[in-house]
Formats: C-alpha cells, structure tokens, sequence
C-alpha cells in the first residue's frame, strides 16, 4: 500500500473518530504537514467520504474560524445478512450502521427451494422501497452459523443448516453484483458489537452466543481471529466434565459438541423434560410425557421457583462457567460478551456466571450482555463487510489493516 492511500485512510478514520474537526487538527492527530492534511482531505470531500459544514471556534490568536469536518455516512450503503438456523434476517444500513430497511423469513422453508434466491429478493425489495439507488450499495456482508472458510467462500459445515463443503460466495455471485464477505455468524456478532455495541474501544474481546448451539468470536489485538483452518472460537465444543464425555455425551445435534449438549438453550429444554418425566406429580408432567419442553420454559419456572427447573439451570450455568473460565483464562479478553437466545433470561444467569468466574480468573474480566441484542449478528455482517473490503473505508489500527 502506498504512502499516500495509507494517509488518506488515517485522515478518514481520524475524521470518524473526532467530527467536528478542522484540517489542522487532522495534520497534528495524524502527523503529517498541514498541506498533505488539506489536500487529502479535499480528495476525500471530492470523493463524498466527507463533508463540510459550518465554521468552528476562532483561534486564541482570532482570525478565521476553520471549516469543520464530518464523515459522510450517506456516501454508501451496506447489506447485512444472519443467516440462522431458524430466520435469515437481513438489513440495509448506512456506513454508521443507522437501519434503514429491514427483513426477515423463515429458514427451513426455503432451504431446499433456494433461499438466497429469497435473500435476493428481499434485498431488492429493501432497496427499492429505500429509494436507494442500486450504484449507491457498496455490497454486503453475511454471517453463517457454521464453520467458514472467508477467502474461498467455502461454508466447511454448518450443522443447523446441513450445508457441508457449500460454496456459497460461488452460488451468491449467481444473485448477487456487489462484493460479499462471509463469515461466521458469532465472529461477525463480535465485531458488530466492537463497531456499536458493548465492546466499543476494546482490543482484545471475547464474543460468547449461547442459543440452540455454543460458540464465540474472539478478537485479539484489534485482529478477528480465526485460526488455522477457519474454526477458532468453537467453544460449544469445549468438555467441561471428563466423566461425562467418557460415558454419556449425548450430542444434541449431529457434529454439534459437549458444551452445547449440557448448556445450550435446547439441551436445558431436554434436560427439563427428562427431570419432570421423573416425576408424575410435577404440573407439567402430561405434558413432558407428550412433547420436549423448550429452554425459555425452563427459565420461566426457575424464576417463578420451580426445583426441578432450577437444579437443570444451575447445572448448565456451571458448566457455561467452566467454559468461559477456561476461554478467558487462555485469551485475557478486556471485555465478555455474552449474546443469544438463552440470555434474555440474563438477570437470573449473569449474577450467578460472574460469581463463578470471579472466583476462578486470575485476573478480572468485564463480563457484559450484548448491547446489540438480535442485531447483533446482522450489524456485525455490516461490520464484516466494512473490515474486509477493499475501500477507504477499511479500519486500520496501529499499521495493520482488516
């Protein structure tokens, strides 16, 4: 990358970070001469990246108040797509992740017949009723709940879906004119909530999503990381009970792994359903006896008192615990944010998991819920996208860039 594209992204990051600012408060924030500063930066207004306006505070010495300077977040526009196991939620946003049309449908009902064929025309009904133009989209990014290969676009497996070795940038292009980048669904939610959300100026975050299935998006020195074959952050596969892994694992879904299978939200339903079974004089006996009881029902009748319920999320918040205990241990993250569905249920699990932890870590940790809540996999798909792309509007921190 040549010296000067590299200023010119200091010089807008530097704008993002500090609007209203002047030109020569740029050339001393970023540390170049005040014409290298004023002649980027008319680049940038030129190019719609900024914009001027108004006049800002005189000098001690008076003379001319300086023009201030703002980033243009209606320069471009961005898709941002989760693909759950359940829905696909998608929206179309402006460059500071302000929501300007949104979606959702079904998963299963278009996942045989074509459902980025559905996700195409979702796209193109958002657009149209946005009265965006379609020049004007810089192109979208896709979270996946899976393991995936970013670069290739290859989906290596996502058990919620049944796609193994799916090639799924290859089938976009079929739609889809603009750049794509994938991802993982929960290392996306990571770096949405870095953009937006409770990990905000934080350099070292550990992203935790406990719904049906277990997993984390780590970031490392202002770095997402993926690991050596794309599948770093899998925590859902982390054993938190060697006696069981030897002689009762019982995965709740086929390739899914021992966290999930005795903390994830559908594990607690099973687990809930089975106790009560036990039991003919529980309310809802008849009822565990005809049909699987949900997690959100268990977390409802811990809150109300119910023993059963509450001996079965005591056991998966232990074992969440161990989890992220042995996580933070190796990673020292600032921040841990827990995101998914079971945490809705986050006022009676939070005091109970930092409890645990602090007892545990050697040195304290943050430990926060998602601010971005079910947002948070769709506007870290945005986030994704403003990483990964090619553009000025790449984030750079300390010499490396996404």
């Amino acid at each position: 990358m040549n010296l000067k594209l590299m200023n010119k992204k200091r010089v807008l990051q530097c704008i993002q970070e500090h609007e209203a600012i002047s030109r020569a408060e740029i050339a001393v924030k970023v540390q170049i001469s005040k014409p290298t500063a004023s002649l980027l930066v008319d680049e940038l207004i030129s190019e719609k990246w900024v914009i001027e306006k108004g006049n800002g505070e005189s000098t001690s010495q008076g003379g001319r108040k300086p023009i201030q300077l703002y980033f243009n977040a209606k320069a471009g526009y961005i898709l941002g797509a989760d693909i759950g196991g359940t829905k696909v939620k998608a929206i179309l946003c402006d460059l500071r992740g302000t929501i300007i049309a949104e979606s959702e449908f079904n998963t299963s009902r278009y996942l045989q017949s074509g459902l980025l064929s559905q996700l195409a025309f979702e796209v193109e009904q958002m657009i149209q009723k946005s009265t965006i133009k379609m020049q004007e989209i810089l192109g979208m990014g896709v979270g996946i709940p899976g393991v995936t290969e970013s670069k290739s676009g290859l989906i290596i497996d996502a058990p919620s879906l049944n796609w193994v070795q799916y090639p799924f940038l290859t089938e976009a292009k079929r739609y889809f004119s603009f750049p794509i980048y994938i991802d993982n669904d929960v290392n996306a939610a990571a770096l949405g909530e870095q953009w937006l959300g409770n990990a905000q100026n934080k350099k070292n975050v550990l992203f935790i999503a406990v719904g049906t299935g277990i997993g984390s998006g780590i970031i490392i020195n202002n770095q997402l990381y993926r690991g050596a074959t794309s599948a770093a952050g899998e925590i859902g596969y982390m054993v938190t009970n060697k006696n069981d892994m030897k002689s009762a694992f019982r995965p709740i879904f086929q390739r899914y792994g021992y966290l999930e299978s005795v903390a994830g939200g559908k594990s607690i339903g099973i687990n809930l359903t089975e106790a009560i079974q036990k039991q003919p004089d529980h309310p809802l006996y008849e009822q565990a006896m005809k049909e699987e009881l949900s997690g959100e029902l268990a977390f409802s009748l811990a809150e109300k008192g119910d023993k059963l319920a509450e001996a079965v999320i005591e056991d998966a918040i232990e074992h969440l615990a161990y989890g992220i205990i042995n996580a933070a241990s190796l990673l020292n993250p600032e921040v841990i944010i827990l995101g998914g569905g079971v945490f809705k249920s986050a006022d009676y699990i939070l005091p109970k998991l930092r409890s645990m932890i602090t007892h545990y870590l050697p040195s304290a940790v943050k430990l926060k819920t998602s601010q971005l809540g079910e947002k948070a996999g769709v506007l870290g798909a945005v986030s994704l996208f403003l990483h990964e792309h090619d553009s000025l509007l790449h984030y750079q921190y300390e010499g490396d860039y996404y």
